[in-house]
C-alpha cells in the first residue's frame, strides 16, 4: 500500500466495509502473531483490554469492526488514530470498551437471564459482563457515549442507560442466542429487534386477555382430566401451561404472513391439551377415549400418539392445521414433518415455503439426545428437503423422565446447543412469563418468513406432575418436586399479574376459568378461531385411493409406438451438454435399445418406467444417497456437463407441461431421509415416491421408520402410504454390510396385508411392477430388494414387446424345461436364480425345473398354484436362497409354500438349500463366498 491504513484512519470520517475487513484481517494476525503487523498497529493492539495483564485473546472480530463502524458514524467527532495523545483519545479508549461490553451482552447475556421459573437452573459466572472486566468503572456509568449499533432509538447515551437497556433486552425472562450466527444481515435484524424493544413489547389489553384466556384453557383442561379421570395416562402439560398461547400466537401469525397450512410435530407431552385447545378436538370424543371406546376397527394407538386436522380462521384467512401421528420414538416424527410439509408445497407450487409451515415440538432430553434431530437440522437447506424453515419449540421440562439433564443428560449448557450447527437463532424464554413468550413467539415466526430458516424457541418450564400422572417424581428430584408443590401456576401468576395492572377484576378471572370448565362440560368446542365448514381445497383428497386392496390391478401396458417415442426422448442430449465417455457409452446403447437392436437392460427398462409413468400425467420422486448415477452405475438420470458441470436430465424434458420428476442424491442419513419420504408419500397420494438405499443393508439405519411409520402405520392410524423403497441385495463377496437388505426382517413386518415385497429378476419385471404400483389405486408400501450383480447380466435383459405388451408376474415358472422331464422343482427368488441357471445349463441338466417367486408378499397363492401345477407327482421341491437359513425367506415363506405343494402334490416334501445358519448376514472373504455358493448350488440341483 502506497499510504498506511493509519493515515487512511486519519483522513477518512468513516471506515468503509474494506478497510474494516482489513483492519480484522490485521487483529486476527496480530492475535497470532504480534511481530507480524507494523510497530503502530502493534502499540495501538496493545491498548485494548487486559484480563491479568495478557490481552483479551478472544475478542470477537465484530467488536473491532463495530468500533470502527461507530467511530465512523459521527461525521462532527474527528476520528483519532491509534497512538495519538489527550482527553479524546482515552474517550476514544473507553468507547472501543464500551463496544466490547455490548458485544459481551450479546454473546453471552443469556447466560445471566432469568429462564427458569423455579429458579433452580444453575447458572455459569459470566466475568465479561461485568465493568472492571473491560477496564470500566462504576464513575463511567454517567458518562456519555456513542451507542453504534446499539438499536435505542438514539445515538449517545449514558453507559448506565445502555447497560439498563442491555440487561432487560438479553438478561431479562428471554435469553437470547444469536451470535454464533455468521450472515451479518440476520444478526443485525434480530438486535435490531429485540433490542429497539428491549425483549418485551408493550401489549394491548385485549392481548393481554387472550393470553390468559388460553392459559386457562390449557390449565382447566388439564383440571378437568384430573378430577375427571385421576391417575390416567394423559402426559399433562402442567407446568408448560404457556405452550398453549404460544401455538395459537404462531398459526395466527403464520396465517397474517399467508400461511394456508401448517403441519405440527410433536411427542405425548402436551399433545392432548394441543388437541383440544388449538386444534379444536371436540372433548366429548377425548373423554370417550378415556372411557375405552373403541373408535377405529383396526389396533388403534394410543391416544396421546393420534393425529388430526382443522381449520382455524386466521388475521390472514384460513389455514388448514395438521397434527402428525406418530410413535413413542421420540424425534422421529420430526423428518416425517418436513416431508408432508415439502409435498404440501410441492403441491401448492411454494418453493420458498410461503404457504406451508412445519412447526415442531421436541422434548429437552430428546431435542439433545436424539441422533434424528442433527439429521433433520442438516437437511434443512439442501435442494430436496428444505421447507422455508421449521419453527422448532423445546418444551423443557429441565428433566428427561428421571434423568438429571445437565449431569447425565447432555454435554453442553442448553439442550438447545445441537441446533447451533445451521446456524439459527435460539430464544430461551422462561415460561413463566407468558407476555416474554408471546414475544418470541412472533419473532420466530417474522424471522422465518424473513430468511426462510429454522428458528428455535427453548421454553423453559417445569413439569408439574412425573413423566405420566402415574409417577412420583419426589423419589427422584426431591429439591425440584419440594420446589414445585410449592409453586403457583402459570395461569394463577398472570392473572394476579393482570389485576394488579386492573386489566381485570379477580371476579372476572375466575368467571374465565368457570366458563371454560362448563363448556368443557357441555362437550363444545374450545379452541379459538375454529371453522365450522372448512374450505376443501385447503387438504389433499384421499378419497379415489381408499378401499382398494391387492387385487387392484392396474394396466401396465404401453402402445409401442409410443413407449419407443419415450425410448428416444430419455436418451436426447441437447447440443452443448458434453457427456462423459462412459456415460456416452451408455446412452448410445439405450438408443439401440429403443430401437430394438439391443435388449432391454435394467437401467433402461427402470427410467423408461418412470418416463411412461410421467407421460400418463403422475409426479415421480427419487431421493437416495446416489440416485442421479446409481451407487452401481446403472442409472445415470442425471447427466454432468463435462464442461462447467452442469446437470441435464432428460426426464425432466420429454414434454411441455409435463409432471415434474425430481431426483437428489441425499445426504448421508438413511433414518431421516427415509422418514421424509414417508412424510411426502403419505401427503401425495398422486406421485411415485422411491427412496433408494445405497446398499440395502444401510436400511436397518433406519429401522425405527421402518416398523413404526411404514409397516405398521396404516394399522394403527388408518394412514395409506404409496412409498416404494429399492434396496440393492445380493450376496456377491463384498462382506455382511454390502450383501443383505436383511429380507427377513420386511417378512417378519408382514401382516395384514401391510406392504408389498417383491425381488424381480428381469427389466421387463421391474418396468411392470414400478409401473403398477404407480397406475392402480392401492396406496401402500412396495419393498424391493433389487439388484447389483444382475444389472448387467448378460441373462437378465428383456425385450421392447415384454415391456409393452407384458405385465408384472407375481411368479415366473420355468418354460425352457418339459414337466415330464423333471424330477426335482428348485423354488428361489432374486440373483441366485441366474446361479442355479447358469450351474443348470452347464451340467447340461433337464430334470430341475427352477420357478422363481417375484413377489413374497403377500404370498401369491394363485400364481404359486399355477406355476407348481405341472410337477403334482412329484415328491422332491427344494427352496434355495443364497441367505443363511436363519435369514432370508424360508422361515417366513415355508409354511405358505407347504400348504399350496400339500395340496398340490401330497406326497412331496420341501426341503432347504442355502447356507447354513450365520450371526453375521454375510462372509467377507471371497473364497470362503464362492465355496458356500458352489456348495448350496449343488445341493439345490443335485437330484436325490
Amino acid at each position: 500500500m502506497q499510504e498506511s491504513m493509519l493515515e487512511l484512519l486519519r483522513k477518512s470520517s468513516h471506515i468503509s466495509d474494506g478497510n474494516t475487513a482489513y483492519v480484522e484481517d490485521l487483529y486476527d494476525t496480530y492475535l497470532h502473531d504480534p511481530k507480524a503487523v507494523t510497530e503502530e498497529w502493534r502499540r495501538y493492539f496493545e491498548q485494548l483490554p487486559r484480563v491479568d495483564g495478557v490481552v483479551v485473546q478472544d475478542t470477537p472480530h465484530s467488536v473491532i469492526r463495530d468500533h470502527f463502524e461507530l467511530l465512523g458514524k459521527n461525521r462532527a467527532r474527528p476520528i483519532a488514530a491509534p497512538g495519538s495523545g489527550g482527553a479524546n483519545i482515552e474517550h476514544e479508549r473507553k468507547q472501543v470498551k464500551v463496544v466490547q461490553l455490548i458485544s459481551s451482552y450479546r454473546f453471552r447475556g443469556h447466560q445471566r437471564a432469568k429462564l427458569d421459573p423455579l429458579g433452580l437452573m444453575k447458572r455459569e459466572n459470566v466475568p465479561d459482563l461485568e465493568l472492571a472486566f473491560h477496564g470500566l468503572t462504576p464513575a463511567d456509568l454517567d458518562t456519555v457515549f456513542q451507542t453504534g449499533n446499539l438499536f435505542i432509538g438514539k445515538e449517545e447515551a449514558p453507559l448506565r442507560e445502555i447497560i439498563d437497556v442491555l440487561e432487560r433486552t438479553y438478561c431479562g425472562n428471554i435469553g437470547p442466542e444469536i451470535m454464533h450466527i455468521t450472515n451479518f444481515s440476520e444478526k443485525q435484524w434480530l438486535q435490531q429487534r429485540l433490542e429497539s424493544a428491549r425483549s418485551r413489547p408493550a401489549y394491548a389489553n385485549d392481548i393481554k386477555l387472550n393470553i390468559l384466556e388460553r392459559l386457562t384453557a390449557a390449565e382447566g383442561l388439564e383440571r378437568h382430566l384430573d378430577s375427571k379421570y385421576p391417575g390416567t395416562k394423559r402426559f399433562g402439560i402442567e407446568g408448560g401451561e404457556s405452550m398453549i398461547p404460544l401455538l395459537d400466537g404462531l398459526v395466527k401469525s403464520a396465517g397474517a404472513h399467508g400461511a394456508k397450512e401448517i403441519v405440527l410435530g410433536m411427542a405425548h407431552r402436551g399433545r392432548l391439551n394441543t388437541l383440544v385447545n388449538v386444534f379444536g378436538k371436540n372433548p366429548a370424543e377425548l373423554f370417550e377415549e378415556f372411557e375405552g371406546k373403541k373408535l377405529v376397527t383396526t389396533s388403534g394407538d394410543v391416544k396421546y400418539h393420534q393425529g388430526f386436522s382443522s381449520n382455524i380462521m386466521t388475521p390472514g384467512g384460513e389455514v388448514h392445521i395438521a397434527m402428525a401421528f406418530n410413535p413413542s420414538h421420540l424425534e422421529i416424527v420430526s423428518p416425517v414433518v418436513e416431508g408432508s410439509v415439502r409435498a404440501r408445497q410441492d403441491r401448492r407450487a411454494d418453493p420458498v415455503g410461503t404457504k406451508v409451515v412445519p412447526i415442531v415440538i421436541h422434548g429437552d432430553a430428546a431435542f439433545a439426545g436424539q441422533g434424528v434431530v442433527t439429521e433433520t437440522f442438516q437437511m434443512s437447506q439442501t435442494r430436496a428437503y428444505k421447507t422455508g424453515g421449521t419453527i422448532h419449540l423445546v418444551l423443557n421440562n429441565q428433566v428427561g423422565f428421571t434423568t438429571s439433564l445437565r449431569e447425565d443428560a447432555r454435554s453442553t449448557e442448553y439442550c438447545t446447543d445441537v441446533a447451533k450447527m445451521i446456524e439459527t437463532p435460539i430464544f430461551h424464554v422462561n415460561g413463566d412469563d407468558p407476555e416474554a413468550v408471546m414475544f418470541v413467539t412472533l419473532l420466530a415466526m417474522d424471522y422465518r418468513y424473513e430468511f426462510k430458516k429454522d428458528v428455535v424457541i427453548d421454553l423453559v418450564c417445569y413439569r408439574r406432575r412425573g413423566h405420566n400422572e402415574t409417577d412420583e417424581p419426589s423419589s427422584t428430584q426431591p429439591l425440584m418436586y419440594k420446589k414445585i408443590r410449592n409453586h403457583k401456576t402459570t395461569r394463577t401468576l398472570y392473572a394476579e399479574q393482570l389485576v394488579l395492572e386492573k386489566v381485570l377484576s379477580e371476579a372476572q378471572a375466575q368467571e374465565m376459568a368457570d366458563n371454560y370448565r362448563a363448556a368443557l362440560d357441555r362437550g363444545e368446542h374450545v379452541a379459538s378461531g375454529l371453522v365450522s365448514e372448512p374450505d376443501k381445497t385447503l387438504f389433499v383428497d384421499w378419497s379415489p385411493y381408499i378401499g382398494h386392496d391387492w387385487t387392484a390391478e392396474g394396466d401396465t401396458r404401453v402402445p409401442m409406438k409410443q413407449l419407443q417415442k419415450i425410448a428416444n426422448q430419455i436418451c436426447e442430449v441437447p447440443d452443448g451438454v458434453v457427456v462423459q465417455r462412459q456415460v456416452s457409452k451408455i446412452y448410445e446403447d439405450r438408443i439401440k435399445m429403443a430401437s430394438g437392436a439391443l435388449p432391454i437392460n435394467w437401467g433402461m427398462a427402470e427410467l423408461l418406467a418412470y418416463a411412461t409413468i410421467i407421460d400418463e400425467g403422475t409426479r415421480v420422486r427419487l431421493t437416495g444417497q446416489d440416485v442421479g448415477r446409481g451407487t452401481f452405475s446403472h442409472r445415470h438420470a442425471v447427466i454432468h456437463n463435462q464442461k462447467d458441470a452442469s446437470r441435464y436430465v432428460p426426464l425432466q424434458n420429454l414434454k411441455k407441461d409435463q409432471p415434474n420428476f425430481d431426483i437428489f442424491d441425499s445426504l448421508l442419513s438413511e433414518e431421516a431421509v427415509l422418514a421424509f419420504e414417508y412424510g411426502y408419500a403419505t401427503t401425495t397420494p398422486n406421485a411415485m415416491v422411491i427412496w433408494e438405499a445405497q446398499f440395502g443393508d444401510f436400511a436397518n439405519g433406519a429401522q425405527v421408520v421402518i416398523d413404526q411409520f411404514i409397516t405398521s402405520g396404516e394399522h394403527k392410524w388408518g394412514r395409506l402410504c404409496g412409498l416404494t423403497m429399492l434396496l440393492p441385495h445380493g450376496y456377491e463377496g463384498q462382506g455382511p454390510e454390502h450383501s443383505s437388505a436383511r429380507l427377513e426382517r420386511f417378512m417378519q413386518l408382514c401382516a395384514e396385508h401391510n406392504i408389498q415385497i417383491c425381488i424381480p429378476t428381469t427389466p421387463a419385471q421391474v418396468f411392470h411392477m414400478l409401473r403398477r404400483q404407480a397406475v392402480r389405486p392401492m396406496r401402500r408400501p412396495l419393498v424391493v430388494m433389487s439388484p447389483k450383480w444382475i444389472l448387467r447380466h448378460k441373462l437378465a435383459t428383456s425385450t421392447l414387446e415384454e415391456l409393452a405388451n407384458g405385465q408384472f408376474h407375481n411368479v415366473l415358472g420355468d418354460s425352457t424345461v418339459n414337466p415330464k422331464k423333471v424330477k426335482r422343482v428348485v423354488l428361489c427368488s432374486g440373483k441366485v436364480y441366474y446361479h442355479l441357471l447358469e450351474a443348470r445349463m452347464e451340467r447340461g441338466q433337464e430334470d430341475v425345473a427352477l420357478i422363481r417367486l417375484e413377489q413374497l408378499y403377500p404370498f401369491p397363492e394363485d400364481e404359486f398354484v399355477a406355476a407348481i401345477k405341472p410337477y403334482s407327482k412329484l415328491t422332491d421341491f427344494v427352496w434355495c436362497q443364497e441367505e443363511p437359513m436363519n435369514q432370508g425367506a424360508w422361515y417366513s415363506s415355508q409354511h405358505h409354500m407347504r400348504r399350496v405343494i400339500s395340496n398340490i402334490a401330497p406326497k412331496a416334501y420341501l426341503n432347504f438349500a442355502g447356507r447354513e445358519a450365520s450371526a453375521a448376514p454375510a462372509a467377507g472373504y471371497m473364497s470362503t463366498h464362492l465355496e458356500e455358493q458352489n456348495r448350496f448350488i449343488d445341493d439345490a440341483l443335485t437330484v436325490k
